[in-house]
């Protein structure tokens, strides 16, 4: 009797053991129903769908590290140099591989596994990231290697963008698209606000190394969350299509298509007018902090963080209504009063008023530049996907032209005026599309 006694499945535990268990296992219980109830809110239900959730995941780690390097790079690069010029050409040099490897890096998503290309450049990145920490940490940084990593990770960002994009599409069904990268914008934008502020709180406690060094296990993070994505299935027209066709034919096929497909074609004029004349007012920010507006560097960071909000806001809105909306009007509609926007922003005189028109601009950013990606991608098909992202995110390439033009227009007339000259044929040129292309304002 005594053997059966002890044997039966009795705690015998510490009672205040027993009851802090019980509490943290009630506490797990309620964080997965916390969970679950947040799922069924109309604005995350992308989120119910397993590989979406993953590749959202692993792409919030991402940003943070990204968003981060805004602040870290630039810090490092004045650090050893003290020059503002490098400041600049420390970016400028990302652009070369978007504008001579975005081609290659679209066709190469159409071809092989996108997955695996993502996990690729993720294990770089956080392996370049690991070696910019080492080397200022052991005291043997130099501006080179600050510059050959830039493009590296210009490079590897180049490959990794296309993948990335198209498999979104790939991760949810074609009625959650416009919600799912509703969701990828508000995550992006929260990494926005929230990543250069934790990149300045590290760097004055543990230096621009200790940022690399939570950027690297940032990667590493994003890297665990894509090897949990399950393998592609490749349709039988893509795999004859890799196979058969040279890389030169398909990278022209790809822009034929993008050009035939009126969809395709009308988002990316829209996002190629909106990069070249209005976007680049924000090259010009320092001297409306300073000269126009006098609220200095502090009063430039508010402006960016009202920006910011209004991307926000405007993010959940798009993942709130999802495929209701008319996509065309609105994504042609949100620049033309973006253009608009910032010919007010350029004559304003008072701090506040800016403040609010940066939150109405961020919003209109979003949504057209959020709709833009939508119907790009709700329009190409699979083995088109990865090649018309590409030229998508080529409009970077286009924005840095149009910040160069911008700071060249302001030395020769003056900030205002370059800034309200350009924003002006920005919204002329939507005023355009819209009279020359109706079809697009049948886009949904």
């Amino acid at each position: 009797m005594e053997l059966m006694l002890d044997s039966s499945p009795v705690d015998k535990r510490d009672p205040a053991v027993a009851a802090q268990d019980a509490a943290e296992a009630t506490s797990r219980g309620s964080a997965r129903r916390s969970f679950a109830g947040l799922l069924d809110l109309k604005v995350f239900e992308a989120l119910r769908h397993r590989e979406y959730q993953l590749l959202w995941w692993s792409h919030v780690f991402a940003s943070m590290a990204t968003w981060m390097d805004q602040v870290t790079r630039g810090w490092l690069i004045y650090e050893l140099t003290d020059s503002s010029f490098q400041l600049g050409l420390v970016r400028g040099v990302q652009a070369l591989p978007i504008l001579l490897l975005s081609p290659i890096a679209g066709s190469t998503a159409d071809r092989y596994s996108r997955k695996a290309q993502v996990m690729a450049a993720q294990i770089v990145d956080g392996l370049l990231y690991g070696i910019l920490a080492l080397a200022i940490f052991s005291g043997h940084i130099q501006p080179w290697h600050v510059y050959v990593t830039a493009v590296l990770m210009g490079a590897v960002q180049t490959f990794q963008q296309p993948s990335r994009a198209s498999m979104v599409s790939d991760s949810v069904p074609p009625r959650f698209l416009t919600n799912a990268i509703g969701l990828n914008a508000m995550m992006f934008n929260v990494a926005r606000i929230t990543g250069p502020a934790v990149a300045g709180a590290i760097i004055a406690v543990w230096s621009t190394g200790g940022a690399y060094a939570l950027q690297a296990s940032f990667y590493l993070l994003a890297t665990f969350w894509t090897i949990k994505l399950c393998d592609e299935r490749r349709a039988a027209s893509s795999r004859h299509s890799a196979h058969e066709d040279s890389f030169g034919r398909s990278i022209v096929e790809g822009w034929k298509f993008s050009w035939r497909n009126v969809e395709v074609r009308t988002g990316l004029l829209v996002v190629s007018f909106a990069s070249l004349f209005i976007i680049p007012f924000n090259t010009l920010l320092p001297v409306y902090a300073r000269d126009l507006l006098g609220v200095g560097a502090t009063g430039q960071g508010l402006l960016l963080t009202s920006m910011g909000i209004g991307a926000l806001a405007s993010s959940v809105w798009i993942a709130s209504l999802g495929d209701r909306m008319p996509r065309g009007i609105l994504m042609i509609g949100g620049v033309g009063v973006y253009g608009l926007l910032v010919v007010i922003f350029a004559l304003s005189t008072w701090f506040e008023l800016s403040l609010v028109l940066m939150a109405v601009m961020g919003l209109c950013h979003v949504a057209s530049h959020a709709l833009v990606q939508t119907v790009i991608q709700a329009y190409s098909p699979h083995e088109y996907r990865g090649r018309t992202m590409a030229l998508f995110h080529m409009t970077q390439v286009v924005l840095m032209s149009g910040g160069l033009l911008i700071g060249a227009l302001a030395s020769l007339i003056g900030a205002q005026w370059a800034t309200a000259l350009m924003s002006t044929a920005g919204t002329a040129a939507m005023i355009g599309i819209y009279l020359l292309l109706p079809e697009a304002r049948k886009i949904r």
